[in-house]
């Protein structure tokens, strides 16, 4: 490339942050130059590590989009509720959009920022990363081969983990439906956007089930109090979901002062922490939050050649990798999201293909790749004046959160909800 990609970033927190590292592992292929955020912490950290000019920092997004067009792209990592408004307008402005999934809460609102994209002729992604990573691009490559045949079925297990729920979906800031959006939409747009793009089709219909199981008031233990911290420790101790085993005794303790511990208290000791744990909301007990997504999910697709597909989505496990069985005319695949293993009928060979790569949280490995798939793709699009190399087409990214929206609506109506 002649010129680094110019991209602000409008909202810095892990995502934005993360997403950013990708100019200082390629600096010739990105340049960051601008970043919106309230939080001041969040904005000074970015603006530091890259040099960003006191001019080019914003307290908000309307701020930066009040400003005459400054770089070639944005990255817009913002809450789920506060997608829209910031992607439509920066549309406007002609900027290309590398977008933090969801696209939005509603599907109206996912279809104004379709339509602003559309109209301003501009490049977007959506970053959906199961897409990009080396796993689903070795998986993809064994399915076009025909090894297994026409996919006819697939059975998808999203493994959200105990941890990981309470901290996120109970405590943090994806817990309550009004001020962020559904549990499927925040966790799972993944898993339907990937079955999407496996299957290769169109969805023709949905059904599901879910409910908010565990994490209630109805099952908190006799004699537990509001906070971990001022709960007896004989229940303390006894409870899997204790702020204090997640933050401090599993992680703190040993070492780990990354996510999700530094999402308490930007600057992780033992004194911040335990305040943190003290007056933040992550140090209530799980049975005593203000949380109404679901805790466990299944998912039905039908899709318009007959294959189907089932998604179940659940916290009570450990935080692992996606399992999925893919069930062919000629064969069938199980995995593990690192080990594919393929059976074939006509001679009952089994064979395995190892698609593990390490991981050090960073933007080269972090989301089993692809945190750097999606930003290779994206920089590479807008560098060549080529949106081809973006995975998944601005239609497709629609229908996939179509999907999502139908699900919700089959959950709460108990119907069968069809995608036109």
């Amino acid at each position: 490339m002649s010129k680094p990609v110019k991209l602000a970033v409008i909202g810095a927190g892990a995502r934005g942050y993360g997403y950013a590292k990708f100019a200082k592992n390629f600096p010739n292929r990105l340049k960051i130059v601008a970043v919106a955020d309230p939080n001041d912490f969040c904005r000074n950290r970015l603006a530091s590590e890259y040099d960003i000019p006191a001019e080019k920092c914003f307290h908000t997004w309307q701020e930066f989009c009040a400003q005459p067009k400054m770089c070639d792209a944005v990255a817009i990592c913002t809450q789920d509720s506060m997608h829209e408004a910031p992607a439509v307008a920066c549309a406007k402005l002609k900027y290309h959009i590398l977008l933090e999934k969801p696209m939005a809460p509603t599907a109206e609102a996912c279809r104004n920022i379709v339509a602003a994209v559309k109209e301003a002729g501009v490049f977007f992604a959506v970053c959906h990363v199961l897409r990009y990573t080396s796993y689903t691009r070795m998986l993809q490559q064994i399915l076009k081969s025909g090894e297994i045949g026409d996919i006819i079925s697939i059975q998808h297990l999203e493994p959200v983990g105990y941890w990981h729920q309470a901290h996120s979906f109970v405590r943090g800031n994806w817990r309550n439906e009004a001020e962020s959006s559904n549990m499927l939409l925040a966790k799972s747009c993944h898993d339907i956007d990937w079955l999407r793009g496996i299957m290769g089709k169109p969805c023709k219909a949905v059904h599901s089930f879910g409910t908010l199981r565990h994490f209630r008031a109805s099952e908190k233990p006799e004699g537990a109090a509001a906070r971990c911290c001022d709960c007896p420790r004989e229940i303390e101790s006894a409870c899997p979901y204790s702020a204090y085993k997640i933050y401090f005794r599993d992680r703190f303790c040993k070492g780990q002062k990354f996510w999700p511990v530094n999402v308490l208290t930007p600057e992780v000791t033992d004194k911040t922490l335990a305040e943190a744990l003290k007056n933040g909301p992550y140090g209530r007990c799980v049975y005593a939050c203000d949380n109404d997504v679901v805790d466990n999910q299944v998912v039905n697709l039908l899709f318009e050649d007959g294959s189907t597909a089932s998604m179940t989505m659940t916290a009570f496990n450990f935080h692992s990798g996606r399992k999925t069985r893919i069930f062919g005319s000629l064969g069938q695949i199980e995995t593990d999201s690192i080990t594919i293993t393929v059976r074939k009928f006509l001679d009952d060979t089994t064979r395995e293909v190892d698609t593990q790569i390490s991981n050090d949280g960073g933007i080269l490995t972090g989301h089993g790749g692809g945190d750097f798939g999606i930003m290779d793709s994206f920089v590479c699009a807008v560098a060549e004046n080529d949106p081809s190399k973006i995975v998944t087409g601005i239609d497709e990214t629609l229908e996939s959160h179509l999907m999502v929206f139908a699900a919700e609506e089959s959950r709460k109506k108990g119907i069968v909800c069809t995608l036109k």
